[in-house]
């Protein structure tokens, strides 16, 4: 067993925060924790003429140098060193990204002083997006053992021309558990919900396929599906083409369970448009990850990393995430999402 895994539960008492531990679980744990981060455009200073990454230029819009992509880089960094800390100090196990350009920004993003002494390894393949960005996933290899990777393409029915970004399956040992992790950014809502909802309901229909994919060999799979959605947990493309259920205790047949929804109402954000917290950045999981008597990893909680320093503060965006641009300005920040993340517990 991982002697990095184990930590004391009185610790896990203050970082669980949500969910009270109960007088049966008063012994030592093993935690994982596996989340997702949109980094909001982590785009190197390069020009690719194969994207649309104009804006990203020292010539473009947005005045993109090396001074301020190895700030992004840093702010990124530093944001991803701190999530899970409270709760154990190796921080997050797995991490699923959206919104970097290519291989490269990941490269230098692990290899930064916060990040460099964790030896995150990176999944990553090449995405068809027009403005080039793609998904990706970094792990510790003191947690996971990568077994198998693959990137999925989404298409609309009837529109050849539709085009997004890919979805990523990565499978492998948690902690010597086979454990499978789906990573996705679904289509955004340019043009409206109901104009842009084909899009995301062919992206909800993939992952669905994925996941069925893995639980006809083994019913009892254990995959953690999660993105930047740009669909709240209730919207349909959610619970009827997905089959995402926020109701634990009673899900039907071929169900997941969605923890995000909970946090939905409650009126959690993990981002923030026109004065109203959005619940976007999701992360679903089927029923082999669902509580029983923690002898394997099992869900325990989800949790999202809005701290202090990841808000803007004053003005009229305050308690919005602090992000990089805003309105065409450069801010320094870090992304306009929180990162998300669940807490996996088995029994040391």
């Amino acid at each position: 067993m991982n002697k990095h895994l184990i930590f004391a539960l009185i610790i896990l008492a203050f970082g669980l925060g949500i969910n009270r531990i109960s007088a049966q679980e008063q012994q030592a744990y093993k935690v994982g924790l596996v989340g997702f981060y949109n980094l909001e455009n982590l785009f190197d200073t390069i020009d690719d003429p194969l994207k649309q990454d104009e804006e990203f230029l020292p010539q473009g819009a947005n005045q993109w140098n090396t001074e301020k992509y190895l700030n992004k880089l840093h702010n990124m960094a530093y944001a991803i060193s701190t999530i899970g800390t409270d709760i154990t100090p190796d921080g997050i196990a797995v991490l699923g990204m959206s919104e970097m350009e290519n291989r490269h920004v990941l490269e230098d993003l692990v290899t930064q002083p916060e990040l460099k002494n964790r030896n995150y390894q990176v999944v990553h393949y090449d995405s068809p997006d027009r403005r080039g960005v793609d998904v990706a996933l970094i792990y510790n290899p003191k947690y996971f053992k990568l077994t198998s990777s693959k990137s999925y393409r989404t298409v609309v029915p009837n529109d050849p021309e539709f085009i997004t970004r890919d979805q990523l399956l990565v499978s492998g040992l948690f902690d010597g558990e086979m454990m499978h992790f789906i990573v996705m950014h679904w289509p955004s809502r340019y043009g409206g919900e109901k104009r842009s909802m084909p899009g995301r309901v062919a992206a909800a229909t993939l992952c669905r396929h994925i996941a069925d994919s893995i639980l006809r060999e083994d019913q009892n799979a254990k995959i953690i599906m999660m993105g930047d959605l740009n669909d709240y947990p209730d919207n349909k493309s959610v619970t009827e083409y997905l089959r995402a259920s926020g109701d634990m205790k009673d899900l039907r047949n071929g169900e997941f369970f969605n923890p995000m929804y909970e946090l939905h109402k409650k009126g959690y954000g993990t981002n923030y448009y026109r004065d109203v917290p959005a619940v976007l950045d999701q992360t679903i999981i089927t029923p082999g990850l669902l509580p029983t008597d923690y002898s394997t990893f099992q869900y325990k909680n989800v949790k999202v990393h809005n701290k202090e320093f990841l808000k803007q503060h004053g003005g009229k965006y305050n308690g919005y995430p602090f992000r990089t641009f805003g309105s065409g300005v450069w801010m320094g920040g870090y992304s306009d999402h929180f990162p998300v993340y669940v807490i996996l517990l088995k029994k040391a």
